[in-house]
């Protein structure tokens, strides 16, 4: 566990660079068209986040505070006009340049080292897949409030 712990301190120690590099490959994403018509420092700020207080997301968030987040997000996202599976490209671009820095870091040379930072990839995954589905279940929610707005109108 403790590289698991240094590495989600290296995450920490690095979030600035690391939300603008996930910032840049959105932008040059052509599967995230649509986020050029939502702010960059929002897509950017959100990645920070999550980036900055990583430890605390991965062992001190319970599921319904991943939820709370991800719903929030996922009902952002849909009042934007994003579509939902470019919501969840973007979630895996964060992920992704995350996973690609770390093995850019070749932090692990030893067995243990090794298990441990497949400890912090398998919590990262676990982490990541549920933002997908919250952030789905939120955009999908805020679809299901316009239509039954749009149904009481008519």
């Amino acid at each position: 566990m403790l590289l698991a712990y240094r590495l989600v301190r290296l995450i920490e120690a690095h979030s600035d660079q690391l939300a603008e590099g996930a910032l840049e490959r959105l932008k040059a994403c052509p599967k995230t068209s649509s986020f050029r018509d939502v702010p960059a420092e929002e897509f950017k700020q959100r990645v920070h986040e999550l980036y900055t207080a990583l430890g605390e997301w991965l062992l001190g968030k319970t599921e319904a505070e991943i939820e709370r987040r991800y719903v929030e997000i996922g009902k952002r996202r849909a009042a934007q006009g994003v579509p939902l599976s470019q919501l969840i490209c973007a979630i895996n671009i964060a992920k992704q340049y995350l996973l690609q820095f770390l093995a850019s870091e070749g932090v692990a040379e030893k067995t243990v080292e090794i298990l441990g930072e497949l400890e912090v990839l398998q919590l990262l995954e676990q982490f990541f897949d549920r933002a997908n589905y919250y952030a789905a279940v939120g955009y999908e929610s805020s679809h299901a409030s316009l239509a039954a707005k749009a149904v009481s109108h008519s």
